[in-house]
């Protein structure tokens, strides 16, 4: 939670107060968001849970931190049970699921490296042996390298970017899908980079574009099972993956540099984990195929 200003209300507090991001570099991705300053604002304390997702089970891959997180927060909110999938960041996990369990949801923690099929299996079964079945799966996790010429962009990078970006979508879809009846729900996490590029991100943006495919032609695949599949393509949002990926000086301008979304500020989780809310719930059942966008104003015409 965001510890100034207490006197404003959150949305406010996003909207009209642009603190510049201290200078602040992590080695080593996806990035830890218990050592981040300021700390990301992942709930919105003025949200009342409606039942929107009452008893439906949600896996959320990139569940630990961000805009996993918030998403977490946010369903368990609306009646969800969760299981989080997640790397290595076992403290920032824990975080998430007290947070989770403080909503009075239970939260299971499945730690592995989704580049593996066999760990996206596990986290399946883990979901259908504690819960019965799957009704909903975010695949939430990426990852993303700075590189300022594609002649920089080594085979590993290669590899590494599309194994985790597009590669262990598909594991987890796969995995998945034989836990997940009519009515269930497959949301992955896009990014504007896959609309209006990154000169800098050329190989992340190229995977997020493969993601944006893979949505759209899994819902045709899917629609006679009677299964959703919708993505969510945010823009600029404060996440471990920022700190972890840029420099401290980018780090400083995230957002607001050039070139800076029209609303002059990067997201805040909580403000991105309602998409996800919206295409989970049954308020979205006429949508498939489709791609959110919440970008801070950027028009992509995707």
């Amino acid at each position: 939670m965001i510890p100034v200003y207490p006197f404003l209300g959150i949305r406010k507090v996003c909207r009209d107060v642009k603190i510049p991001f201290p200078p602040q570099h992590q080695e080593g991705q996806p990035g830890i968001e218990s050592v981040m300053i300021p700390r990301p604002i992942f709930d919105n304390p003025e949200h009342r849970g409606s039942g929107k997702l009452d008893g439906k089970t949600a896996v959320i891959t990139g569940g630990d931190s961000g805009i996993g997180r918030a998403t977490a927060v946010l369903f368990a909110k609306e009646g969800a049970n969760l299981v989080l999938s997640y790397y290595n960041e076992h403290n920032d996990a824990e975080e998430t699921k007290k947070e989770v369990e403080s909503c009075g949801r239970p939260c299971v923690l499945v730690p592995g490296d989704l580049r593996r099929e066999g760990a996206a299996q596990a986290v399946a079964c883990k979901a259908a042996e504690t819960f019965g079945g799957i009704d909903v799966l975010v695949n939430n996790h990426a990852m993303q390298f700075i590189q300022p010429r594609i002649e920089d962009i080594t085979r590993e990078q290669l590899y590494w970017t599309f194994e985790t970006n597009v590669f262990s979508f598909f594991y987890m879809i796969q995995a998945a899908l034989p836990h997940m009846k009519r009515g269930g729900s497959i949301i992955n996490t896009a990014s504007i980079t896959a609309y209006a590029g990154n000169k800098e991100l050329i190989d992340y943006s190229a995977a997020k574009g493969a993601i944006v495919s893979l949505t759209r032609s899994l819902s045709l695949s899917l629609e006679e099972r009677g299964i959703r599949v919708n993505g969510v393509a945010p823009g600029p949002v404060w996440t471990p993956l920022i700190p972890s990926s840029y420099s401290a000086g980018q780090v400083e301008t995230f957002g607001t540099g050039t070139p800076a979304v029209p609303m002059g500020r990067a997201g805040q989780p909580f403000e991105i984990a309602t998409s996800y809310l919206f295409l989970a719930s049954d308020d979205s059942s006429y949508f498939s195929g489709q791609v959110l966008h919440p970008n801070g104003g950027e028009i992509v015409n995707g």
